[in-house]
């Protein structure tokens, strides 16, 4: 079977990109990616973005961003599934690399948000709901993962804090990682005086949305100029699953089945067990969505996920290593350009580059990420061989 590879990793720092719009951030996310293997010449361009018809006025990005880039001619199409978005898009360019139609593809995951009001922004970000059962009643995604939140607590007897440890630990990795936005340590006591967003909620167990873009130059192994110089790393598996967007429709709605179903066909297509992973970025948009996400892909038990970052050190601990270069939570959550973050993180752990927050003898990276409450979930095993 043909490997199809990371060739190239790239990324901008999250943040407020006041200087920078939204076809210039992915310019520069792309010409990074590109500066390190010069001699592939893209054929295609996939896109991952969820808002920026709305908060940028700006569709076709396909075309768009491939002029802006030096790229016109090529083949360009954006991918949109909310914050799963990056994470498709990287699903469009691994199967049209594999299939052999393309050789050498781009992926590029980029979002603008912070030109507009937080009033406006949230309303907007709820689109990404069932519009007309969810958002339009006034429900947002905050409010959604609160519901979530109070079901699972008192499901399963969880205390009030028990999810600390998750903000605890991103945003200790934060501080070693130059790209995001809040590189600074909190502690348990700053967790508990945080401010109630959406009750049990509180504003340390919400990432916080934010401008960003990353990219990716892919392409099959045998393509590589013979003077490449960066370990490999291919990508061994890969899915996408849906489930029902709106949360009322599900039998069990703090059972992602979603997460759990893309988990196991990424890991079956790898070859690989759980037991094999070195790393899992995993979403963690609010805190509750990380300890699903380890119950999902098997790390946990139903109702345990929580105790996984009791200590507030996952890394330090020696359990399954988590948002090793901060996570949404410290990184900052760019929404549709999330997914190809996480991609461009667990490389620079799997190609050894990920300086003070190097996870040791990294060789096999579990990524995910999610659109809403795992309504759609992109899944990718990324391997160093």
């Amino acid at each position: 079977m043909t490997d199809v590879v990371i060739a190239g990793v790239g990324q901008i720092p999250v943040g407020e990109q006041t200087s920078l719009s939204l076809r210039e951030m992915a310019v520069e996310a792309i010409l990074a990616a590109r500066h390190e293997v010069p001699d592939l010449e893209p054929d295609s361009l996939f896109i991952g973005n969820s808002l920026g018809s709305m908060l940028s006025h700006q569709s076709n990005l396909g075309s768009l961003i491939a002029d802006w880039s030096n790229m016109v001619g090529v083949e360009g199409t954006t991918a949109e599934a909310g914050g799963a978005s990056g994470g498709a898009a990287l699903r469009l360019g691994y199967l049209a690399v594999k299939s052999g139609y393309v050789n050498v593809a781009v992926v590029v995951g980029v979002e603008k948000v912070t030109d507009t009001d937080t009033h406006n922004l949230d309303r907007i970000l709820a689109y990404t709901m069932d519009s007309d059962h969810e958002a339009f009643p006034g429900l947002t995604p905050a409010g959604q993962a609160g519901l979530i939140m109070r079901r699972y607590m008192e499901k399963y007897g969880v205390p009030p804090g028990a999810f600390a440890g998750f903000p605890i630990n991103a945003h200790a990795n934060a501080v070693g990682n130059p790209n995001a936005m809040y590189r600074k340590a909190i502690s348990r006591e700053a967790y508990d005086r945080a401010s109630p967003v959406s009750d049990p909620l509180n504003l340390m167990d919400v990432a916080p949305v934010a401008d960003g873009a990353a990219a990716l130059v892919i392409t099959r192994r045998e393509l590589l100029p013979k003077n490449y110089p960066h370990p490999l790393v291919r990508v061994s598996g890969s899915s996408i699953v849906t489930d029902t967007l709106a949360l009322h429709d599900r039998a069990n709605p703090d059972e992602f089945r979603a997460a759990i179903l893309s988990t196991e066909r990424a890991l079956a297509m790898s070859g690989k067990l759980l037991k094999d992973i070195d790393l899992f970025e995993l979403d963690d948009a609010f805190s509750i969505y990380a300890a699903l996400a380890l119950e999902a892909a098997g790390f946990a038990a139903p109702g345990r996920g929580w105790e996984l970052a009791q200590d507030g050190g996952i890394i330090l601990k020696g359990r399954i290593p988590v948002c090793t270069q901060g996570g949404s939570k410290a990184r900052g959550n760019p929404v549709g350009a999330t997914g190809v973050y996480q991609v461009v993180e667990a490389v620079q752990q799997l190609r050894g580059t990920a300086g003070d927050n190097q996870v040791k003898n990294a060789r096999v990276a579990l990524v995910q990420c999610w659109g809403g409450p795992a309504s759609t979930v992109a899944t990718h095993l990324l391997e160093r061989i």
